[in-house]
């Protein structure tokens, strides 16, 4: 059992943040804002697959005049990404926008930082402070120290920028492409502050390569009860990024969301299609949000036996297959009738 790091409980429009809540799983529209239609629809199926909270680029202040009518057609937290002008980020709290992203320390002078947090508070809306190892402060540059502890020390002064405006509705992260950097960053700020962190390794690439990057990042950290909410970077369709993160906390056994898949890598006594299989049952079952585990094994040998802990699966053996239920077979069947017959089980048992 994994024993989480206690931070500070925000909330970000229904969704808790911190303290004993549950790790989030959130992602970033790659829409263009001013697109009310593009990004609801987007919006839409990033919550069918299961993402709690979504982030908006800002670029100006029509895309900051969209979020009302973004919220208006949807019902996921919205979180307005901000740099530079603070007049985007008070444009965005009065049109209901239910958190923001932004540096504190960028949006110039410090009169425009306390009306920014001003109003933000009035609202009750969070401020993710949002550090990135590839843009840095200038003098923090020229600082000879490793880049994780640049990092760190860019965070705790954005922190005290909003603490000294008497404002502690606050998140962290600290990403950077480097794993080992983003990894020493989180951990260096996890026993020096009390806000909640969300985790994520930034530009981490397309599919296959970024799952690699973000699962070794996130999955240590998550692994020693460092985060709050996390974030799968990835060059890719964004619901790819609400699959993967779920499938990280599934992994750790700290969210259940969904079917826990697993299936055998095969070996040569494997006498059915397998792989052909795996991938059509993990399809067939990626909206089935029941909390069970279900299993594709190659052999009888991989079977009843290495999966018995599983609350369905198959067992493959001579072009046909092994149905069993928390280890004990149940019948057998052609291996052209073993996807419907399976997802016949699980859909009809009591």
């Amino acid at each position: 059992m994994i024993k989480r790091r206690v931070s500070k409980e925000i909330q970000i429009g229904n969704v808790k943040i911190g303290g004993n809540a549950p790790i989030s799983v959130q992602s970033m529209c790659n829409t263009d804002t001013r697109d009310v239609k593009n990004t609801v629809d987007q919006i839409k199926k990033l919550q069918d697959a299961g993402c709690e909270l979504v982030r908006l680029a800002v670029l100006n202040k029509d895309a900051a005049c969209a979020i009302k009518e973004i919220k208006k057609q949807t019902d996921i937290p919205l979180i307005a990404d901000i740099h530079f002008d603070y007049r985007l980020a008070i444009q965005c709290i009065e049109n209901g926008v239910d958190a923001l992203r932004l540096n504190p320390g960028n949006i110039g002078r410090a009169e425009n930082v306390q009306k920014v947090v001003k109003l933000a508070k009035i609202n009750k809306t969070p401020i993710r402070i949002g550090i990135n190892g590839g843009s840095l402060e200038k003098e923090l540059w020229q600082n000879d120290m490793p880049l994780y502890k640049k990092m760190v020390d860019s965070a705790m002064r954005h922190i005290k920028i909003l603490e000294d405006n008497d404002f502690d509705l606050i998140k962290i992260s600290l990403k950077s492409s480097s794993v080992p950097v983003t990894i020493d960053a989180y951990r260096e700020i996890a026993g020096m502050i009390p806000y909640p962190l969300h985790l994520g390794v930034t530009e981490t690439g397309t599919l296959k390569g970024g799952l690699v990057k973000s699962s070794v990042g996130l999955g240590t950290l998550l692994a020693e009860g460092i985060g709050d909410t996390i974030r799968v970077s990835l060059t890719e369709n964004p619901v790819e990024e609400v699959s993967a993160g779920f499938s990280i906390l599934k992994s750790l056994e700290l969210r259940q969301k969904g079917v826990n898949f697993i299936s055998c890598p095969t070996c040569g006594r494997c006498q059915i299609d397998l792989i052909g299989l795996a991938k059509t049952v993990e399809k067939a079952l990626e909206n089935v949000n029941k909390n069970i585990t279900v299993a594709v094994m190659g052999c009888p040998v991989n079977g009843p036996g290495e999966a018995k802990h599983a609350d369905y699966g198959v067992a493959g053996a001579i072009k046909e297959g092994y149905l069993f239920k928390k280890g004990e077979i149940i019948k057998k069947v052609p291996e052209a009738d073993i996807l419907d017959e399976l997802l016949n089980l699980i859909e009809n048992d009591k």
